[in-house]
This record gives structure tokens, sequence and C-alpha cells, in this order.
């Protein structure tokens, strides 16, 4: 049964059992057909194959994946394992609108998991969510997407959140599937529930690192009065880029015996951002806390900034990426399961193409583009 919702969407279990298959092709295998027997033309996972090459290709809409499968050779074709017609045995790409209907049915949870990298031999996994605003429709709101992401950028699994609930009802689904043993997961303020740090300490052998703000008046107020000024265990990092020059100041505090109010605390963290707009010499200051279960021996200052700042990052090498690269907030793609198995598409092009050695995904889309028909196939990995 699919871990996210009451269908089965995986021929059998366990999931990771498809997840350490060696090609994407034997991967996908493990997802169910969502269609009735009678009429089924095209093989599931030749259509998912042929989606996932068009939009490392650059395709950014269900036209235009039927168009790039419409122009596709028959060597490519026949590598898609594209269905066989015709005593001339030629190869028949689907259809725009079976390739439709494939994305819009697929179970979501199986294919984001089966599709994603794999956390294992990662230090980091930064949790953090995203709508897709084009996939609003009428009274149904924009498709909410929470996303895991590994230390070097690769998405790892996106779930989405169901309608009338938030964030973090589905946090311990989002991890629970994965060896999280000795991985810290850094998360937003949102997700700065004691239940997570549970979650992540007890059942999943993992350590945290999480922000405070005032959504928690509480806890904040807490760490507001702790004695930063005597605190000597600091770091300085200075940055110049994005048209801002940046001070980065981050304190921090062994807090056993503090009776501070939250599970397996060990140090709290104050991180104040300096910024000056280089154009209009405008100063910003920002202060932010953060609470984590890593000792002082495990995480200096020097690490906790990193991992503070690599919380932020995912805005920018995961989610301004699909806005920029792929269009997503424009795009129309609203009915049944599209957006979230498309936003699943680009993840997987993302971290084939980072995985590859492209560090502009943009660069590497146009690399691939001037190929198209070989390029995308060959990251994939698509004999």
């Amino acid at each position: 049964m699919c871990r996210r919702s009451a269908t089965v969407c995986l021929v059998k279990s366990p999931l990771r059992e498809y997840v350490s298959a060696g090609t994407l092709a034997g991967r996908l295998a493990g997802l169910a057909d969502p269609r009735r027997r009678l009429g089924r033309r095209h093989p599931l996972v030749s259509v998912l194959l042929v989606a996932a090459s068009a939009v490392l290709a650059g395709a950014r809409s269900y036209a235009a994946i039927g168009q790039w499968a419409r122009s596709a050779p028959q060597d490519a074709l026949a590598r898609l394992g594209a269905r066989i017609a015709g005593v001339l045995q030629v190869r028949v790409p689907p259809s725009t609108a079976t390739i439709r209907r494939i994305i819009a049915l697929t179970c979501p949870g199986g294919l984001a998991d089966l599709t994603g990298a794999d956390p294992a031999g990662t230090t980091m996994l930064a949790v953090d969510g995203k709508s897709a605003r084009g996939s609003r429709s009428g009274e149904v709101p924009a498709a909410h997407l929470l996303a895991a992401m590994t230390a070097d950028g690769r998405t790892v699994t996106q779930p989405r959140v169901p309608h009338k609930t938030s964030e973090i009802t589905c946090f311990a689904a989002l991890l629970d599937p994965f060896d999280l043993t000795g991985i810290t997961v850094t998360a937003d303020a949102l997700h700065t529930q004691r239940e997570h740090a549970w979650f992540l300490a007890e059942d999943k052998q993992a350590y945290y690192l999480l922000i405070v703000k005032a959504n928690q008046p509480g806890l904040h107020q807490q760490l507001r009065c702790l004695p930063w000024k005597d605190v000597t265990a600091r770091r300085y990092d200075r940055e110049r880029g994005h048209g801002r020059k940046e001070t980065r100041v981050t304190r921090v505090l062994t807090v056993i015996g503090l009776a501070l109010d939250f599970p397996h605390v060990v140090q709290a963290a104050r991180i104040t951002r300096h910024r000056t707009d280089l154009k209009t010499g405008k100063r910003t200051r920002q202060t932010v806390y953060a609470l984590t279960d890593l000792t002082a021996r495990q995480a200096s200052p020097q690490v906790i900034g990193q991992l503070a700042r690599s919380q932020w990052t995912i805005e920018n090498r995961l989610h301004f990426v699909r806005d920029t690269a792929f269009r997503e907030d424009a795009s129309k793609i609203r009915t049944g399961r599209g957006p979230e198995n498309m936003a699943t598409l680009r993840n997987l092009a993302i971290n084939v193409l980072r995985q590859g050695g492209h560090t502009n995904i943009a660069v590497g889309l146009r690399h691939t583009s001037y190929n198209p028909f070989t390029r995308p196939l060959d990251l994939l990995g698509i004999a």
C-alpha cells in the first residue's frame, strides 16, 4: 500500500527493493499501472521514461512532452521501450492524451520515492515546502509540496500536503521510509515542534537543527533571555554577492541544565545577519534562533552556521530553480495528480543534472536540448 494514500501503488513491498534497483526503469517497475487492463497499449514505464526524458530536454507541459515523443527517432524510442506495431516492427510513441492521463493518475508518493535520491551517505537533509501557484483552480488551492533535499542539492522525495492540513502533519510521513541514522535534519520555524524532535531523535536516530521564531512565543522568549553577550563560542562569516554584503554572526551556547522546554536539546544558537545593499547603502539586521541536539564536540559554531545556511539554500537550489528554469509557477497543470507528478519529474531532472556535474541547471537544460534525443537518455542511464 502507498504510505500516503489508500491505494495500491507498488507491485509489492518493500519499497526499498525498487529504490535500490540499478536503473531508473527498474525502479519505476515498482509502480502499479493505474489504468484498467482493457485498452492498455503503451507500457507504464515507457511512458514515464518518455516524460522524464522530455522534461530533462526542457519540456514544461503535457503538449511539449507529447511533441518531444512524436519527434523522437526510432532508436530513442527503442531505448525508451516504446511499443512495437505492425509487421515492420515500428516503434510508436505515446500520444499527448496518453501521457497526460498517466501522469495525472500515477501514484505521486510512489513516483517521488522511486525517482528521488538516496539519502545514504549525506550528512544533512533540509526540509521545506513550496506551492505550485499555477495549479490553483477555482476554489481548489494550489498544490503545496513538501520536499527533502540532501547536502549536495538532490531531492530525496516530495509529497503533496493534503488540502485543509499543513506541512506539520506530513513531516513524519515524508521521512519515515528512510534510514536517517546520524544525519542532521534541518527545517524552518514551522517544523519546530516537540513531536518532530521526538520523532527524529528517538524513532530515526537522527539529529536536528530547528529554527525558532515568534510562532513559538514561550520558547522564543526563553532563547532571547539567554546570556548571549557572555558567549565566547562564536563564528563570523562574510559574503559579498547578489548586490549585497552580508556578515553573519553565530553564537552557540550549551543549554543542558537550563530547563529549556524542548526535547533532547543540547545547544542553542543565535544567528545575526547584517546586510548592506551595495546599490542603496541600506542596512538591515535580522536575528534568528536555532535549537539542536548536537553536542559542542559534534557541532562547532562554524558547523551550526553552515547547517542553518544550508536550510535557507533549499529555496535557491530547488524552489527557485523550478520557478526559473522550468517556469513551474506559470504551469497550468491542475487536474488529478498532475501538479505533484510534474514537480517530481522536474526534481528528477535537477538531480541527474547535478549528478552529471552541472552546477547551473539552466545551462544544463540548454546543453541537453542541443541533442534532445540522446543526452537526456544518457543522463537518466537508459540503455
